[in-house]
């Protein structure tokens, strides 16, 4: 059977018997109605690591990967964002066309937008709640709502529109902005895929140099410029779609490998001295005046040279057929994965609850090992109910309607 990748990318050259060994795939596109498992289980990583990370003072926290190297688990989000977007999608746009294709990218698209307004509204009561219950303002003031309270009328008309968000809610808006996007994205890479990816770095690099950014309400920009970080969601598309199969001989290369550690190393001997001012003195003047600051608004090329880094190793040493992945252990991490809208949703709210906990009960180490455990314990259990919910609800359904993508597409 002809894949997505073969029909958009091209054939991959033949090789002879008599010639060098051909390298693996860095990626394998699944069958139909096969997941990608590692893919599930890194989304669903993601969405731990988040939560984890948006606990104020968790020292659970030190166990992310923002604290060794310049890149967070949001690169990894929107990176299998795109790649599944693109998966799914493409499939579907040269089955049924591009008209029906980009019909089912806008109802996903409404159906996103749908729960970023009702995550919004839950939001908004929990912080408000909790802010007038215990008589303290300073909640409604670090979770940024206090334009909502100042000026409700103004303040949702402006969410509506996605220019005001809470803190923590910034992620559903950059995603909307990239799948409206997608048709177009998911068209010019059927044109050529090359050249899109080339397109979409000519937008990042224009975008650093003129400084081009969406403005937020009240006041400053978007946390994540969708303008910037376009370059990570179709670069996560152009793999899905043949890049990542074409380039599996330089993924496979020694040389490859040892450029990949040689930044890690690197990367994690700079967020050292973020930890230990006092070994800011090994950093060279120029390199600091070069480097600094490394923009996540932006997605600095630092940040998206590091997730690479991390992405060539990963899969590298990470097969697709890894028994693990059909263990019991890493079953809550890829349930996670596979359910991401709802876990994420769920992951916002939490992470206020669990800073009301730490602030109001304790915060303490045992408090806070607790609540992240508690957290991350209720996402799995959430993302299991969910999981037989739609298990049982498909049971009539015709094989092979699947999609391998939840934030990306769902069920087409």
């Amino acid at each position: 059977m002809t894949s997505i990748a073969d029909t958009i990318a091209g054939p991959a050259r033949a090789e002879s018997a008599g010639n060098m060994k051909v390298a693996a795939p860095a990626i394998a596109l699944p069958a139909v109605g096969e997941r990608e498992l590692r893919l599930d289980l890194f989304r669903g990583l993601a969405l731990w690591l988040i939560f984890l990370d948006h606990l104020p003072n968790n020292i659970l926290a030190w166990l992310t990967i923002r604290n060794y190297g310049f890149s967070d688990a949001t690169e990894i989000f929107i990176f299998i964002s795109g790649y599944t977007a693109a998966f799914v999608y493409g499939r579907a746009m040269l089955e049924s066309g591009f008209v029906i294709a980009g019909a089912r990218i806008l109802r996903r698209v409404w159906q996103i937008y749908v729960a970023h307004v009702f995550l919004f509204t839950i939001f908004l009561a929990e912080i408000s709640y909790v802010a007038t219950r215990f008589e303290n303002p300073l909640y409604s003031e670090e979770m940024g709502i206090m334009d909502f309270l100042k000026q409700p009328d103004v303040t949702i008309i402006q969410a509506l529109i996605l220019r005001f968000r809470p803190v923590n809610m910034d992620v559903l808006p950059l995603y909307i902005v990239l799948m409206l996007f997608l048709p177009l994205i998911l068209w010019l890479m059927k044109w050529r895929a090359d050249v899109t990816l080339a397109l979409s770095a000519l937008l990042y690099a224009v975008t650093w140099h003129f400084d081009l950014y969406l403005s937020a309400y009240p006041n400053g920009v978007w946390f994540f410029n969708p303008m910037a970080w376009q370059l990570l969601f179709v670069f996560g598309a152009w793999c899905a779609l043949g890049g990542a199969r074409r380039m599996s001989r330089i993924m496979s290369s020694r040389v490859t490998l040892w450029i990949c550690i040689a930044y890690l190393v690197f990367a994690f001997c700079i967020t050292l001295t973020w930890h230990i001012p006092q070994l800011g003195f090994l950093l060279p003047k120029r390199l600091e005046q070069w480097m600094y600051p490394i923009s996540k608004t932006d997605l600095d090329v630092l940040r998206f040279a590091h997730f690479l880094a991390l992405a060539a190793i990963t899969v590298r040493f990470l097969p697709r057929h890894w028994p693990p992945l059909k263990s019991k252990w890493l079953r809550p991490l890829i349930l996670c994965g596979q359910h991401s809208l709802e876990i994420f949703c769920l992951g916002v709210f939490l992470a206020f609850a669990g800073h009301f906990a730490l602030a109001e009960i304790s915060g303490g180490a045992a408090m806070q090992l607790a609540v992240s455990v508690a957290g991350i314990v209720i996402m799995s259990a959430m993302a299991w109910v969910i999981s037989w919910y739609k298990r049982s609800a498909d049971k009539g359904a015709k094989k092979g309607a699947v999609a391998n993508a939840d934030m990306a597409g769902g069920s087409l």
